[in-house]
């Protein structure tokens, strides 16, 4: 049976997301039982988030894909809050929440730049 291969899998930003969100899924496995529906819920889906906005986006117009990355941007402020409170109630090692918070700033980093991008394109 042949390989099913979508466009949106070869964007770096994807692949970074969910490499994240792997991350994210062992982040939350630390935190205590009673966060099972509170932080640990939310940590995970804004970190699903990210991968699904970025996947959603691209297959649709410039103007829209930005509009979506403007949602993984907010995601990503979303994940950066969950390891700051998971850090603080001590859910997670503070190098576990830098090595977090290195990965969400390159996602951002890549998410800008995506969107200077498609700027540049509508301004030609």
């Amino acid at each position: 049976m042949k390989d099913v291969h979508f466009n949106f899998e070869d964007l770096k930003l994807y692949q970074k997301a969910l490499d994240f969100t792997d991350y994210a899924y062992e982040l939350a496995e630390k935190f205590p039982a009673f966060e099972n529906f509170g932080l640990r819920s939310q940590f995970t889906r804004a970190a699903v988030s990210i991968a699904l906005n970025s996947s959603e986006g691209s297959g649709d117009t410039d103007l829209q894909f930005n509009r979506y990355l403007e949602m993984v941007s907010d995601s990503i402020r979303e994940c950066v809050a969950c390891t700051t409170i998971a850090s603080r109630r001590n859910y997670i090692l503070k190098e576990e929440n830098i090595k977090a918070r290195n990965m969400l700033l390159e996602l951002l980093k890549m998410t800008r730049g995506l969107q200077r991008y498609l700027k540049s394109k509508s301004n030609k």
